[in-house]
């Protein structure tokens, strides 16, 4: 029988990722005292075999170089008995750790190989992230004229019509509910606004600050027909709706003194149709890829069947989908002299997020971060939505976390993780078991740098999702109506309080979807999509949120310190932060141990540990110095 731990020293040194041209250490016990270890390694598609050194009497151990390219290796185990063979591998989760043994060729372990030159912004380890979509946040100019009012493009309108349905409208009383606008009961023309503007996000930089935010992502901003921008008209442009681009700088400028960056969130695999480089509804003076081959814009994008039948990002008509690496497209979007990833950094913003990066070619991304770090401190976050070393889109495995492609992802394992826990679906052990799995996988650089969330605009708001409320019919009009009681808010928020301490003492940047500290509810878009309850904040929970991110503000510990996770119970998970003298990236801080506990279970608890007497409530979480 084989044993090897690929989190266990003994096992595996160093442990998790490592860089490029560096060795490491694997070894495995055997209780067959005859038998002949070997290890089996894949590197960039190609298989070795090495027999193991037996140092004991049941250990076995080599030395493996690693290559000088970043990338994946994969290993196994094989024990050789001369009449038959076993393996050990991975476990069945893929999540590394102890493995198991089996009769046939078994799931491998991973070694992430990275840049040994990979950095990613300090600010990024140290932050903490508020995401806005602007529209929905606060009104600073009233009395805008409606962008697009009778552009709207409808499908069940004939052509002629188009031009005098004065679709789009602004929401008469800001606490009104989003609209769904669409006789489709699963879908959302997305035509109704709230006139949150840039300038209303200038206005409340203080209360932001005040709140303990350093970063501002802001969901996109550049001109569009609908209220959520995922369908660029024109990236030159700022959505007249949200200002100007001198709105956009006065922004930059203000947040700047307050000591807050601006991450923009890029949409480029696909435009809308409504657009100045596809065109279809004939909006732009400029000639559109579907009105004429002749438009410079044409080998853009991919017709099938020309005009009407062309590639679309999900089916979706309203969105065509762009060839990337086009020369052209290539040269407009990354390369050129004021392409638009860095001319909107020179206006002063610190970043890009990434819409679907996987769904973007791997040069493209490589192309834009070489451009995006052309301005010192900047950032390039991608949203994937699996494990950024090994995601596999499109029969290919994309390891995003080797130090040429993005600087961090949007950490959706984790948010299903925490969220799966703290509503019973795993136990502390399961949880313990993932988050290990991400510090395994994860370069330092990358890890600590992650944007960690519980909310987002992709998902329903976090208070319902804790309350335990499932509504997630796929007929959005039966989401619409769905208000927590009194009841299940309370338990939604104590337990919103509690698993969100718990994810602001991990490695990464934690990050916070605009009005969950204020007690916003709403399931599945458009309904996690409403404005900003100005004067209606649950206080109680904005106090909590303001003084978690406080905590982490005056920790180095909490911030880029060491991490061990562990379980208590079943229902107890812990994490300590630890700094000895440095913290992981070397840099020279006081000694500080920080322990955060997460109880799940309704009933309090008590018990020792690290020479700490801890008692915790119910469904709470705290911090420990040590």
């Amino acid at each position: 029988m084989l044993f090897h731990n690929s989190r266990d020293l003994q096992y595996r040194a160093p442990q998790g990722a490592v860089p490029c041209g560096s060795a490491v250490t694997l070894r495995a016990r055997s209780s067959i005292a005859d038998a002949r270890v070997l290890l089996r390694t894949w590197w960039a598609g190609n298989a070795a075999e090495y027999e193991m050194r037996r140092t004991e009497r049941d250990l076995f151990e080599i030395v493996l170089d690693i290559p000088a390219q970043p990338g994946l290796m994969w290993y196994y185990f094989i024990e050789d008995c001369g009449a038959s063979r076993a393996y050990y591998g991975n476990a069945a989760d893929g999540l590394g750790g102890s493995g198991q043994m089996r009769e046939t060729e078994p799931p491998s372990f991973q070694i992430t190989v990275y840049d040994s030159a990979f950095k990613t912004p300090e600010w990024m380890r140290e932050g903490i992230m508020y995401q806005v979509m602007v529209d929905r946040f606060c009104e600073g100019k009233p009395g805008k004229p409606m962008p697009f009012a009778d552009r709207i493009y409808r499908e069940d309108k004939p052509r002629a019509q188009k031009a005098l349905s004065a679709d789009s409208h602004y929401h008469k009383d800001w606490n009104e509910p989003p609209e769904l606008n669409s006789g489709d009961e699963y879908a959302n023309v997305c035509n109704d606004f709230y006139g949150g503007d840039l300038e209303g996000l200038r206005k409340k930089l203080p209360y932001l600050s005040r709140l303990g935010v350093t970063v501002l992502y802001l969901n996109p901003i550049f001109r569009s027909r609908t209220n959520h921008k995922y369908d660029t008209g024109d990236y030159e442009s700022i959505d007249p709706g949200f200002g100007t681009l001198e709105d956009f700088r006065a922004l930059c400028r203000s947040a700047k003194r307050v000591g807050i960056r601006i991450v923009l969130d890029g949409v480029f695999s696909h435009v809308g149709s409504d657009s100045r480089y596809f065109n279809r509804e004939g909006t732009y003076p400029d000639l559109g890829a579907y009105q004429s081959p002749k438009s410079p814009y044409y080998p853009w994008f991919d017709f099938r069947k020309y005009p009407g039948d062309y590639d679309c990002w999900w089916g979706f008509k309203s969105m065509p989908n762009v060839r990337e690496m086009e020369p052209s497209h290539y040269e407009y979007i990354v390369s050129g002299k004021d392409a638009i990833a860095s001319r909107y950094l020179e206006d002063g913003a610190y970043g890009w997020r990434l819409d679907v990066a996987d769904e973007l070619p791997m040069d493209f991304i490589r192309g834009l971060r070489r451009r995006v770090k052309e301005k010192n401190g900047a950032c390039l976050i991608g949203e994937v939505w699996e494990d950024p070393s090994n995601k596999v889109a499109y029969g290919e495995t994309r390891s995003y976390c080797l130090g040429d492609t993005l600087d961090s992802t949007m950490n959706y394992p984790l948010r299903n993780a925490l969220l799966s826990f703290m509503l019973g679906d795993i136990d502390a052990h399961a949880l313990v078991r993932q988050l290990d799995s991400q510090r395994e996988n994860l370069p330092a650089p990358f890890y600590y740098s992650m944007l960690n969330l519980l909310g987002s605009h992709d998902r329903p708001r976090v208070i319902n999702v804790l309350a335990g409320e499932k509504n997630l019919s796929p007929i959005r009009a039966l989401r619409r109506a769905t208000t927590l009681s009194d009841e299940a808010y309370a338990l939604g928020k104590k337990r919103f309080i509690a698993v969100f301490r718990f994810l602001c003492a991990l490695p990464g940047m934690p990050s916070l979807y605009y009005g969950d500290e204020a007690g916003m509810q709403g399931m599945d878009d458009p309904f996690n999509r409403a404005a900003f309850p100005w004067g209606r904040e649950d206080t109680d929970l904005t106090r909590a949120i303001h003084e978690i991110f406080s905590e982490r503000h005056h920790s180095h510990a909490l911030k880029t310190g060491m991490v061990k996770f562990f379980a208590a119970s079943d229902d107890v998970v812990c994490a300590l932060r630890e700094i000895r003298g440095t913290d992981a990236f070397g840099k020279k801080y006081p000694h500080e141990r920080v322990l955060c506990v997460l109880n799940r279970a309704e009933t309090s608890i008590a018990f020792d540990l690290f020479a700490a007497h801890v008692e915790l409530d119910g469904m709470s979480s705290c911090y420990i110095r040590l």
